[in-house]
């Protein structure tokens, strides 16, 4: 005979597990692509779904009617300019403890003692980045007005927005800005500032050999000897030290055999070391670097290392690479030998970092070491470290020098030690 057993329920015994978890998602992604349109032209498209209306296109798109080599030509006017009012700027009236004809933004991470004079700097670099985004959406094209219209309104807005900017050219684009009028400060203005932003043109990814399960993270420290007394640079030896598994080197010949193993094993490959573009022709420059001897190691000389292992699931090479050499983050123009940085994605390597501009020094060492404390928690991805290192040093410090790193791929990249 059935029957029917009565009981109450005196708790959820799922522990809230009957429905899928709800995934937190990150800030929402935009997605903006740059690519060539005939000759000289530019065609410009953003993919950016809107939440609020699931139903309407994400997609929006238009022709620029600025020449590829003039948009180009404004970039690296940016790039001159900070480096010119930044880096190289000369102290005419010194204030205590500085020297006429010193560099002051350069001689020290920490800029709050000068003030008024650092403001004037930063208002001035905003509208020089809001000037190269302005010109770039410049036009009467319909579609190019609408677009503008899109873009400029996403870029201002109060949502932190994860950008990935997809193009073979590469525009310094943490340090463009929107409208410093709008903001309610000129450091508000920068991109850098406003959102997680990385530059890729990245092919399809690939199986790498997995590592397995592992207890710390191993990283190289690859570096010219010369600069171990600079800066904060032998602080940022001990906590690779003592954070990872630490392969050093300073010699080309021990990276550039390292590089021809098949299976690499470090999640970072940190880089401090010169930086200095070598021209190949009339209208070609690449970058290279040097460790400690004299002899030089560019893009192409990596790539013959690698190139047999390139997509073979039997091979591994996925570090994240702070490459704290000078200009390291500019790409060859192009058409031209490719840069050093593009062969290290090419190659697989998880994402780049690094500046635009010849950097200081000093403020090199404060920023790898502030970078790599955090990732090496393995808690952020690499985007959210770079946008939170901008706010910290303008907030604590009043420097603007960190907009000047440039991420190349890798906004997600995250240390895993399980991979």
């Amino acid at each position: 005979m059935t029957r029917q057993l009565a009981f109450d329920m005196l708790g959820d015994s799922s522990g809230g597990f009957a429905r899928p978890p709800v995934r937190h998602a990150g800030p929402p992604e935009l997605r903006v692509y740059l690519h060539r349109n005939g000759p000289d032209g530019l065609r410009v498209r953003a993919h950016f779904p809107d939440p609020a209306d699931p139903d309407a296109d994400p997609w929006h798109r238009a022709d620029l009617e600025i020449p590829a080599e003039k948009l180009l030509d404004h970039g690296k006017r940016l790039r001159t300019i900070w480096y010119d009012k930044v880096v190289r700027h000369e102290s005419t009236e010194p204030g205590p403890g500085q020297r006429v004809g010193g560099h002051p933004f350069a001689d020290s991470a920490d800029l709050t003692r000068l003030g008024a004079a650092t403001d004037a700097l930063i208002r001035t670099l905003a509208e020089e980045g809001f000037d190269v985004l302005d010109v770039m959406l410049d036009g009467n094209g319909y579609d190019l007005c609408r677009f503008r219209e899109f873009l400029l309104g996403a870029l201002a807005g109060d949502r932190t927005l994860r950008i990935s900017f997809e193009s073979e050219w590469q525009l310094p684009w943490p340090m463009l800005a929107v409208d410093p009028a709008l903001c309610a400060s000129p450091w508000e203005a920068f991109l850098g500032h406003r959102h997680q932003v990385e530059q890729t043109d990245r092919g399809y990814p690939w199986n790498h050999a997995p590592l397995g399960l592992r207890e710390k993270a191993t990283t190289s420290l690859n570096k010219d000897d010369t600069l171990d007394k600079v800066g904060r640079a032998q602080e940022v030896h001990e906590l690779l030290d003592q954070r990872s598994w630490l392969v050093v080197r300073s010699e080309s010949r021990q990276l550039l055999e390292a590089l021809s193993q098949s299976v690499l094993h470090e999640d970072v490959m940190y880089f401090w070391c010169h930086g200095s573009f070598v021209n190949a022709g009339a209208a070609s420059q690449f970058l290279t670097i040097r460790l400690s001897d004299t002899d030089s190691i560019d893009g192409t000389l990596v790539s013959r290392k690698r190139r047999s292992y390139v997509r073979s699931p039997a091979a591994r090479f996925r570090p994240f690479v702070l490459l704290n050499a000078c200009h390291s983050a500019e790409t060859a123009d192009a058409g031209h030998l490719e840069h050093l940085g593009q062969k290290l994605i090419d190659l697989g390597a998880t994402g780049i970092l690094a500046p635009q501009i010849e950097m200081p020094q000093l403020f090199a060492t404060e920023y790898a070491y502030a970078f790599l404390d955090q990732y090496l928690m393995g808690r952020h991805a690499a985007g959210e470290i770079g946008q939170s290192l901008v706010r910290r040093f303008a907030r604590e410090f009043h420097n603007p020098l960190a907009l000047a790193y440039s991420l190349n791929c890798g906004i997600n990249s995250r240390l895993d030690l399980a991979s």
